[in-house]
């Protein structure tokens, strides 16, 4: 391979993908050739059991520009992304799926908005061609976490947008164990500037996340990103003891003003159990949180790469 260093990269993470990725390096060929001829396309496969990986080592073979890179088990689409920008030596860096629903062909467009002086251009999708449960629930996730995570995050935009050298070193310093790669591009505040795109439908199959995934990357990404969780259980704490308090004057008030009898057996274990399950609750948060710590305290390695088709 020609290791001198080209002007462009694409990452690609890859998972099930057999049959869109002749079609993808097809078409990203043609849209890469029109900025410049110097490029290169990371394809990182993430173990997805299906034939990806040998079809990846087939266009890796044709055309020395396309690399290959296998984990040696199913880390996720983050870490792919992330094994794709350790391993890319580009300019700029395009980052997008695997399924088409990214059009190569909007590329050259997102460079050309680079070239105005932006670090990051996102592609900001219009009308999706996502089922409509996965469109629901992807916006009540950016909805969630630009909340609780205190960051303003776009629900239109997704992985797919172009980075400069400089975002990608930053990036990749980041070592952290949860995963979010828009969240942590967002966070370091380079120059962003966003272009409408084009959303195509998948070239073929599903999306492989289900709406457990979605709740599950959703609940991982808040905890990494924010203490916020916490803030809000310790408010809500505050918040049912004022009540209780409040509560207990108005029950002395009935007694000794009024002379009513203090009632209430089975009310009074609702709200042990009840004030029980907040706080095993909120420990629970608070347990979470430690765990995750103890996670990042391991040092491990974000992914272990299995094979590539070709030494850096």
């Amino acid at each position: 391979m020609n290791h001198s260093v080209p002007h462009i990269s694409v990452v690609i993470p890859v998972y099930k993908a057999e049959n869109c990725l002749d079609e993808l390096y097809r078409r990203l060929e043609a849209a890469l050739e029109s900025i410049s001829p110097d490029f290169e396309i990371v394809l990182v496969e993430d173990c997805g059991g299906d034939d990806s990986w040998q079809v990846i080592e087939k266009l890796a073979a044709a055309d020395p520009r396309v690399r290959g890179i296998q984990f040696s088990r199913n880390f996720g689409q983050h870490y792919g992304i992330t094994a794709g920008l350790d391993h890319c030596h580009g300019d700029w860096v395009v980052v997008m799926d695997c399924d088409l629903q990214d059009q190569p062909e909007e590329i050259p467009r997102l460079y050309a908005k680079a070239q105005e002086g932006y670090d990051v251009v996102l592609a900001r999708r219009g009308a999706r061609r996502d089922p409509l449960l996965k469109r629901a629930a992807s916006w009540l996730f950016y909805k969630l976490f630009s909340y609780l995570a205190d960051i303003e995050y776009d629900a239109q935009t997704g992985n797919f947008r172009i980075m400069s050298r400089k975002v990608v070193e930053n990036l990749c310093a980041m070592r952290e164990q949860l995963r979010f790669f828009g969240g942590l591009v967002q966070w370091m505040g380079f120059p962003t500037a966003s272009i409408e795109v084009e959303h195509a439908g998948r070239f073929e199959g599903k999306s492989t996340y289900t709406f457990a995934k979605l709740w599950k990357l959703a609940a991982e990404t808040i905890i990494a990103y924010s203490d916020k969780p916490l803030r809000l259980a310790v408010r809500f704490g505050f918040l049912m003891a004022f009540l209780a308090f409040c509560y207990g004057l108005f029950i002395l008030t009935l007694s000794t003003i009024y002379g009513v009898p203090i009632m209430g057996w089975s009310s009074l274990i609702v709200s042990l159990y009840f004030i029980g399950g907040i706080i095993i609750s909120i420990l629970g948060i608070i347990g979470i949180y430690l765990g995750k710590t103890f996670d990042e305290s391991k040092k491990r390695p974000l992914y272990i790469v299995r094979r590539v088709t070709s030494d850096d």
